[in-house]
């Protein structure tokens, strides 16, 4: 840390699973594989490469094992998947996963909606997974989303977003993804929220998952970052939303994320060009202009 901020921040990019997982045409599985590869090759280290999850729930991933079997694995680079049950950590084992991430909500109503389950239900259907997953040595990070709301309850209270963080942390969860899944926090309501959680699991096992629904995604990160985070998650060309999440747009902008943080002098390890470049590239795949601002400064 130097002078509040870090010096160095790692990204994890969601853009392969949570951005294209919300596209209402079909991505082939050739360009997902090569939307991975290409961004395992601007420095990125952490990409969520697809999701194990049902066809008949997301048909977007149904092509899961086919994406995973067809990436050019890049020293140092780690591909987890995204699984929401023991079916699916078993397909994603016999497709070679290595690391793998869980999910669940802080709202009683999106956990319902999104999962068919309670929030409780849900976590017991993947403490299974996490004990399995620890038992193989494959690691396991934690999702919680609607931590500072939810499209169909409101607002959630700051208790149970507590609950469930420390839940997945005291099953084995290295790393808890606190996710606006709506885009509608600010930079006060990401602090306090981020601060409560601070207290009961350490900073270094959080990390901050912003959409960018009202614009705030940006300052909310850097209200996160003054309060020592060091792990975003963002998605190329601000790919992405919510299939269970009505009115929600794309996930903050990797290259918005890199843009802001190389510009504070914070080192990232991400060349910006390639990943704008990268951004443009997807953008055209899908049809429309790329989801960056730096992306369209620059083009």
């Amino acid at each position: 840390m130097s002078g509040g901020l870090p010096s160095r921040v790692r990204l994890v990019e969601v853009g392969p699973r949570d951005g294209l997982q919300n596209e209402k045409t079909e991505v082939p599985t050739a360009i997902k594989i090569e939307l991975i590869d290409r961004l395992a090759a601007t420095g990125l280290t952490r990409i969520e490469a697809t999701s194990f999850v049902s066809p008949k729930w997301v048909p977007q991933m149904a092509d899961a094992a086919e994406v995973y079997a067809g990436i050019h694995p890049r020293p140092g680079v780690r591909y987890p998947v995204l699984v929401p049950n023991e079916k699916g950590y078993q397909r994603a084992r016999r497709a070679g996963v290595k690391e793998i991430a869980v999910f669940t909500a802080a709202s009683e109503a999106f956990s319902q909606n999104n999962t068919h389950a309670s929030i409780d239900e849900s976590i017991d259907r993947f403490q299974p997974v996490m004990e399995q997953a620890l038992a193989d040595g494959v690691t396991v990070r934690g999702y919680v989303s609607t931590v500072l709301g939810c499209p169909y309850q409101g607002e959630v209270p700051l208790r149970d977003v507590l609950r469930v963080a420390q839940r997945l942390h005291e099953l084995g969860c290295y790393e808890i993804s606190l996710g606006d899944t709506i885009g509608i926090g600010t930079p006060t309501q990401a602090r306090t929220m981020l601060r409560a959680v601070a207290e009961f699991i350490p900073i270094d096992a959080l990390a901050v998952h912003f959409h960018d629904t009202y614009g705030q995604a940006l300052a909310n990160i850097l209200a996160c970052l003054e309060e020592g985070v060091t792990v975003i998650d963002s998605a190329v060309s601000g790919a992405g939303g919510c299939p269970y999440a009505p009115g929600a747009s794309g996930n903050v902008a990797s290259e918005d994320v890199v843009y802001m943080l190389h510009g504070m002098g914070i080192s990232t390890g991400i060349d910006l060009p390639k990943l704008v470049a990268t951004g443009h590239w997807l953008a055209t795949q899908l049809g429309r202009e790329t989801g960056s601002r730096v992306g369209k400064a620059l083009a």
